[in-house]
């Protein structure tokens, strides 16, 4: 039986996008990239998109995570599952935190 799973609120999900954002531009700055750069190093046809997830609004593809990680010089494995902790809260709480009850 798993314990009580915190389910966010709406505000709560917008602070976590937020806060997700504010990662992803550090993690852009520390390799020394613009957005353009980092639009560039994606394939991607506008670098507003990299500006609209710093400021917590819309999501990386799931298809292209891999792609995001290696273009911010991260671990797959590692940049997912934070990208896991704030897109999906209650998935990373079940298979990365203690709910067994």
């Amino acid at each position: 039986m798993l314990a009580e799973l915190h389910k966010s609120t709406p505000e709560e999900a917008k602070e976590q996008r937020v806060t997700l954002g504010l990662w992803l531009k550090s993690l852009r700055e520390a390799e020394g990239l613009s957005q353009r750069d980092l639009a560039d190093r994606l394939s991607l046809d506008y670098y507003t998109f990299i500006s609209q997830l710093e400021n917590g609004r819309g999501k990386i593809p799931a298809h292209r995570y891999a792609e995001w990680a290696v273009a911010l010089g991260q671990d797959p494995k590692s940049f997912v599952r934070e990208l896991l902790r704030y897109y999906e809260p209650l998935t990373y709480q079940i298979l990365f935190e203690d709910v067994a009850g």
